[in-house]
């Protein structure tokens, strides 16, 4: 690690607030990532006459602990669990349910108020609203991340050939990027999606077809300042190819500001997603979404822990990931 990187990750960790938020939002992703440790139908772990099993990573027929049916076992079905507990035990996770797992027992009509079976509550099919924040946490996380890094790779591409070359391949970019920039980029996501089947990899697909326009003009201004300085020049007189000279020797100059912007790309990424969910024309109608999660609150005013779940699961996240791309771009700022 070069000494400017240490001393910006000095910086980093200097800032109070940011440092807490990245550890904060860092539990927070990792708890989403172990979703179906935490809320699952199935236990983690069954002893059955002396037998270990794992139903929370492998499918167990019913036969398999007693019973008299082929087809996967239902472990919250009352028989089967009377087959476990005469000859052994079963480990269930902290929340007993899964993200599409309706409360059947319930003695209320849905949506149910928290209880201690669910303790943020059950949305209007009887789903428990805590499993379906984790998992849609998780979606919308790890969907945030993936459009992030590939519309910043393909945003500091292009800027890196515009501001290298300029001329006429910068005025020409330019050009398409005002147009491109010019359209709306949420109504033209929805009219696309709405002409194919829901599909996470559609979504992907034209959402990173109107967002990786946000780099170019940072990186194209540290090319077009970097590119006549006297070791690019010594560079290019050695006969190096321009493609190392752009990617070996002035990008890591130009990364600073660009890793600065890349929270809030993700912070915008992860809003434009639950904003297409609220709207229905994001994820699948079977995932679980923070975007749905809203909706239904919306349609339910009579449930507002509903809205209130979906609004501080938002705030929190985002507001995290705010004060990290902050303290981000105060430990990256050049005049530091």
């Amino acid at each position: 690690m070069s000494p400017m990187m240490r001393e910006r990750l000095q910086r980093f960790k200097q800032n109070k607030l940011g440092l807490g938020c990245l550890i904060i939002f860092s539990i927070i992703f990792g708890l989403s990532l172990g979703a179906e440790l935490i809320a699952n139908d199935r236990p983690l772990l069954v002893k059955y006459e002396q037998s270990f099993y794992v139903p929370v990573f492998k499918s167990y027929p019913e036969t398999t602990f007693g019973g008299v049916f082929e087809t996967e076992a239902d472990y919250k079905d009352p028989a089967v669990q009377q087959l476990i507990q005469a000859k052994g035990w079963a480990l269930w996770p902290v929340i007993g349910y899964s993200f599409q797992t309706p409360n059947l027992d319930l003695a209320v009509p849905v949506p149910s108020a928290p209880t201690t079976q669910n303790w943020l509550g059950t949305d209007d099919q009887g789903r428990d609203v805590l499993a379906r924040i984790l998992y849609g946490l998780r979606v919308s996380l790890l969907f945030g991340f993936a459009l992030t890094l590939a519309s910043a790779v393909l945003g500091i591409v292009v800027g890196a050939i515009q501001g290298y070359y300029g001329g006429w391949v910068d005025l020409i970019g330019q050009r398409i990027l005002e147009v491109w920039g010019g359209l709306p980029m949420l109504f033209m996501v929805m009219i696309l999606v709405s002409m194919f089947t829901p599909s996470v990899y559609w979504l992907f697909a034209i959402m990173l077809l109107f967002g990786w326009p946000t780099l170019v003009g940072l990186v194209r201004a540290e090319f077009l300042r970097t590119r006549n300085l006297d070791y690019v020049r010594a560079a290019r007189s050695l006969g190096v190819y321009d493609h190392t000279i752009m990617f070996r020797h002035i990008l890591p100059n130009a990364m600073s500001s660009s890793l600065s912007q890349l929270p809030f790309m993700l912070t915008a990424n992860i809003t434009a997603l639950t904003a297409l969910d609220f709207l229905g024309y994001g994820l699948p109608p079977d995932a679980a979404s923070l975007g749905e999660l809203l909706l239904q609150g919306k349609n339910n005013l009579n449930a507002p822990w509903l809205a209130l779940s979906g609004f501080f699961t938002l705030a929190i996240v985002l507001s995290l990931l705010i004060y990290i791309g902050e303290a981000t771009r105060d430990a990256f700022d050049p005049r530091r």
